[in-house]
This record gives C-alpha cells, sequence and structure tokens, in this order.
C-alpha cells in the first residue's frame, strides 16, 4: 500500500507525469530517453519538488501514529493522541512565536521544537507537584500545559500583524509540506527514522504495561524507566513533525484504530503496522491537498475532514464487533 501511494503521489498533482517518466527519472536514466530539456523539467518536478515532500510526509505520518499508538498503550486509553502532555500547542505557540520575531525558515522550526518540549516539561513539573508520576497526574499536567500554551498562542496571534504575521501563522498551524525540501529531510530525518525504530522495539514491553503497573513489575519490567523513555522518545518525534508540517490532526489518534481492527490489541504488531498505515494515509492526504484545486489546500484541514469521518466509520464497526 505505502509503495503504491508514493508512486501516486510521485504521478499526481498539476503537472501530471506518467508512471515510465517517474522510474526512470528516480533512477536516473531519463537522460537515455528524453531531451534534455524534458528531462530536466522532470527532474525539477519529481526529484527536486515532490520527492522530499513524499518522504517528509511518509516520515511525520509514521512519527504521529507510532507516538499515538504509544501513547494509548501507556496511557491505557484509546482516545490518546500526541497531544496529550502539550507538545503540540507549545509548538504551535513557539513557531508563532518565531514568526512574530521575524525568524524565517529552519530558525522557526528550531523555535516550534524548543517550545514544545518546554511545554513537556512543564507539563511533566505540574505532574510532579501534584504528587508523583503517575498516568493520573501525567495526564492533569498535560491539561495544564495545554491550557497554558493555547493560551500563550492565543496571545501571539492577538499582538502579531494582521497583515503579514497572522496570515502566516495560521497557515502554519493549519499544516503544510509545500516548503519542504531536502534540506529539512537531511536535518529532521535520522532522528524521526531513530525514534520510530525505538518505539518499534519498545512495542513488546509496551503490551506489558497495558497489564497495569503492579503486574508489569511483576513480570520485571522497570516501569518508570520505560515510561520515562517512550514518553520522552513519543514525544522527541511529536515535537519534529510539528516543526517540519505544522500541526497535524487525527492521525496519531486514529491510525493506531484502524491498526488495532487489523490485527489485533497486540502492540508489538500494532506499532508497526501504524508506522506504516500513517504513513500512507499522510500521503495519501498531501497528494489530495496538492491535486484537488489549483491553490493548495493546508494539510490539516484535509486530516481534520477525513479523520473525522474515518473515526466515526472506525468506532462504529468496533461498536458493532463488540456487540455481535
Amino acid at each position: 500500500m505505502l509503495a503504491c501511494t508514493a508512486l501516486l503521489a510521485l504521478c499526481a498533482g498539476r503537472y501530471p507525469v506518467s508512471l515510465a517518466d517517474v522510474v526512470r527519472t528516480v533512477a536516473v536514466t531519463a537522460h537515455l530517453h528524453a531531451e534534455p530539456a524534458h528531462y530536466a523539467l522532470l527532474h525539477a518536478v519529481i526529484v527536486d519538488a515532490r520527492l522530499p515532500r513524499l518522504l517528509a510526509a511518509a516520515l511525520v505520518g509514521a512519527a504521529l501514529s507510532t507516538a499515538g499508538a504509544t501513547y494509548q498503550a501507556v496511557f491505557r486509553n484509546p482516545l490518546v493522541s500526541p497531544g496529550l502532555l502539550g507538545v503540540l500547542s507549545g509548538s504551535a505557540f513557539g513557531a508563532a512565536l518565531g514568526i512574530v520575531l521575524g525568524a524565517h525558515g529552519a530558525w522557526v522550526q528550531v523555535s516550534a521544537f524548543v517550545a514544545g518540549m518546554m511545554s513537556v516539561a512543564v507539563g511533566l513539573a505540574v505532574a510532579r507537584m501534584l504528587g508523583g508520576g503517575g498516568v493520573l497526574m501525567l495526564v492533569l499536567g498535560g491539561l495544564v500545559s495545554n491550557a497554558l500554551f493555547s493560551s500563550l498562542l492565543s496571545l501571539i496571534k492577538y499582538v502579531a500583524d494582521p497583515m503579514n504575521q497572522l496570515p502566516a501563522i495560521v497557515y502554519w498551524l493549519l499544516g503544510s509540506l509545500a516548503q519542504t525540501g531536502w534540506t529539512d529531510l537531511a536535518r529532521l530525518a535520522v532522528p524521526l527514522i531513530v525514534g520510530i525504530a525505538v518505539l518499534c522495539v519498545s512495542s513488546r514491553i509496551l503490551d506489558a504495561l497495558t497489564l497495569g503497573d503492579d503486574e508489569a513489575r511483576s513480570l520485571g519490567v522497570p516501569v518508570s524507566a520505560i515510561r520515562v523513555i517512550v514518553i520522552g522518545v513519543a514525544t522527541l518525534i511529536s515535537a519534529l513533525t510539528v516543526s517540519l508540517a505544522g500541526v497535524i490532526g487525527w492521525i496519531g489518534l486514529l491510525v493506531p484504530h484502524i491498526a488495532r481492527a487489523w490485527v489485533g490489541a497486540s502492540n508489538r504488531r500494532v506499532v508497526p503496522l501504524s508506522a506504516l498505515l500513517g504513513a500512507t494515509g499522510l500521503l495519501l492526504a498531501d497528494t489530495c491537498a496538492r491535486s484537488v484545486s489549483t491553490d493548495e489546500i493546508p494539510l490539516g484541514i484535509i486530516t481534520e475532514l477525513f479523520g473525522a469521518l474515518a473515526f466515526v466509520v472506525v468506532l462504529r464497526r468496533l461498536r458493532q464487533g463488540g456487540l455481535e
């Protein structure tokens, strides 16, 4: 599915490209079969524009999905998403602050990442202040952090220049991969891939955590250390996705449900499958965002629209399956 979707993404767009041209261009053999001018155009469309965007969409979708599956396993709650501890609202505030301060390009991404990690630190500090690092306290700390940084984001939008800065902030918050290039991938691909791999490898331990803390400790699992590690990695890659593509909703919440409906509740299967399904789903959403109209639709709108509808369908089928 992922391979077919990737080929579709390379072919589809406002400048359609045939599958044969895609294969020849990606294999760097088009110069043997096409005129130089035609090859230069194909190289610009496929290699320079669509291929880095394709890889970025796959990485962001896989990262959000594995982070969502991990959060749902650790907190033993199927309605948990990667934004639980405030990383999405914090990253959004950081990006908006960077735009208002005149930052551009990579500096906006750095600001989003730093603020996202700060928001998680605030949530953890509140949880510790309330009485420990248990699941309930972490949820409450995340609620406080989300509320705080959402308020700060609203304040930044209020003071932003309505002619230049505010539209840029709103567009960035809606999510987009339009500006993604090879430089962004070179900077963020390795930590994203490593984080996804760590969560996939840790999926066996997540099955023990879903049994409860006491049962997991009786099996020899260091619950507190494992929880800190997997939450930290999931939070890190979630912040990186926001710094790369803006706020993308529903992927981290919906995809793990689809994976469980497909292969069962075992996280050993759910987490890797979530990575593949998330990459495929966000790649399809990005292809729709840049293909259905002459002006590109923000990616976040596509994921919100189709994600909400798909979530209703998934929940209905799960409910019917439970009743049967």
